[in-house]
């Protein structure tokens, strides 16, 4: 078995698009709208500043996917990477698939010098995930994440 990990490209496209309409309707329950993920995945593919995807191929094969997007902290003057998107077909399900895309992360972000840290959300219910994210050193973060719409502010 050869496992490569390589920054995508456009002909990743349906692949990305595939594995994320999966991933939201495994994780979540969702059924997200294929034409808006695909013109999301595009820009993402088509910008850097943006963030960028991983692929993780066994013997030519799209295996799996992480994408990655940024924040800067002035707190720690620096860019703290979010792990995002984070996919393995389950076909190739426990055989390092996810370990070779961590790594790749690790890897690439002590290259640069000005990443602080890697941060990710995870489903509250995936404790399959949250026991991988725990082997890899990530730990629970003493405050909450809140997200909010842009509909009109409340009176």
């Amino acid at each position: 078995m050869s496992l490569v990990v390589r920054l995508a490209r456009e002909s990743d496209l349906l692949n990305l698009l595939d594995f994320n309409l999966r991933l939201a309707w495994e994780t979540e329950g969702k059924q997200l709208d294929p034409d808006v993920v695909r013109r999301g995945i595009g820009r993402l593919l088509a910008d850097v500043t943006k963030g960028f995807y991983l692929v993780a191929e066994i013997d030519d094969d799209v295996a799996g996917q992480l994408m990655l997007t940024y924040e800067w902290s002035d707190w720690r003057d620096g860019w703290i990477w979010w792990l995002q998107s984070v996919y393995v077909k389950e076909a190739y399900r426990r055989r390092g698939v996810f370990r070779a895309l961590l790594a790749h992360v690790v890897k690439l972000a002590h290259e640069r010098e000005n990443v602080v840290g890697l941060r990710l959300y995870v489903e509250r219910h995936n404790t399959a995930a949250q026991a991988a994210y725990w082997r890899w050193g990530f730990e629970e973060m003493p405050f909450r994440l809140l997200s909010r719409g842009l509909d009109p502010l409340p009176d």
